[in-house]
């Protein structure tokens, strides 16, 4: 349970790893667009103020620009250079930005990475505890097979030991018996031998009478 929790939380940090790589991706994204418009619009300066160098040239060449018309070319060339710099802070700006959006995708990436073996360390770690749960389970059948095989060998023995009761108190019962008439032969054979006696002393008195006379 405890690896299966620290597994989804992995799952868990790597989406949202995911989803921060794609919110950088998506800055990127961004950051080069405003790279692209701010580079269209540094050559488009750059144009705009070659083309205001060679209409001054001209200019003078002719010797014939009015005042005003050469003040609305400066102006035009101080505008080109205006914009030319901020189209190259705004470069930098980009650059920067780029910079550090790539440190932080590589910080993203280094953590995914991370997860990711995290995530296949814990894998391995279930399918060793699935092993070891499975195994238990086998143990467990054969405890179990064991713990029955124990039981219907005590079932046998106890009826078995009722058996040899039952056969001794049986036994009991004919030993009575028998010494019930082994008591009664004795008292017959006692009687027997006293009715004996007293036909053996009754003829030795007659033949005692008969020798008398």
């Amino acid at each position: 349970e405890a690896a299966e929790k620290a597994a989804s939380e992995a799952e868990q940090e790597v989406q949202g790893l995911n989803r921060r790589i794609q919110l950088l991706e998506e800055d990127l994204e961004r950051s080069e667009e405003r790279l692209q418009s701010a580079t269209e619009k540094l050559e488009e300066a750059s144009k705009a103020a070659d083309e205001s160098e060679r209409n001054r040239k001209v200019l003078e060449n002719l010797n014939n620009a009015s005042e005003e018309r050469s003040d609305v070319l400066e102006k035009q060339l101080s505008e080109a250079k205006w914009i030319a710099e901020e189209a190259d802070k705004k470069y930098d700006e980009a650059a920067r930005k780029l910079a550090i959006t790539e440190v932080d995708l590589e910080r993203a990436e280094a953590r995914l990475e991370a997860a990711e073996a995290k995530i296949i360390n814990l894998e391995e770690e279930l399918t060793v505890v699935g092993a070891n749960i499975k195994t238990l389970q086998v143990q467990n059948d054969q405890a179990s097979q064991r713990e029955d095989s124990y039981e219907e060998t005590i079932r046998d023995l106890t009826q078995r030991l009722k058996d040899a009761e039952n056969r001794a108190t049986e036994a009991e019962r004919t030993v009575s018996k028998l010494q019930k008439e082994v008591d009664r032969l004795e008292d017959e054979l006692l009687s027997e031998k006293e009715r004996y006696k007293a036909i053996s002393d009754e003829l030795d008195q007659t033949f005692a009478e008969l020798a008398g006379y």
